[in-house]
């Protein structure tokens, strides 16, 4: 009896492991999902973030500019000079 005892507990302990890597290997794709996830979110936001910059370098280049034709405009009024 001890010997189909052992063996029924070696089987035992032989499916729990196999449940517990199954359950690790959901796991570990479910969290390999994630972070491709968190990848592409990343990307998507330095693409928003450089499409920001470069929509407000356009907007201030054409400000600065008026900026500058003013100042020579106006420069002698202004500053006595």
């Amino acid at each position: 009896m001890e010997g189909d005892e052992i063996q029924k507990l070696l089987r035992e302990i032989r499916d729990t492991q196999r449940e517990h890597l199954a359950e690790y290997r959901q796991v570990t794709q479910r969290s390999l999902e994630l972070q491709q996830r968190a990848v592409t979110r990343q990307e998507q936001i330095g693409r928003f973030t450089r499409q920001i910059v470069l929509a407000g370098g356009l907007l201030v280049l054409p400000l600065l500019a008026l900026l500058i034709y003013i100042l020579v405009k106006w420069s002698r009024p202004l500053f006595g000079v």
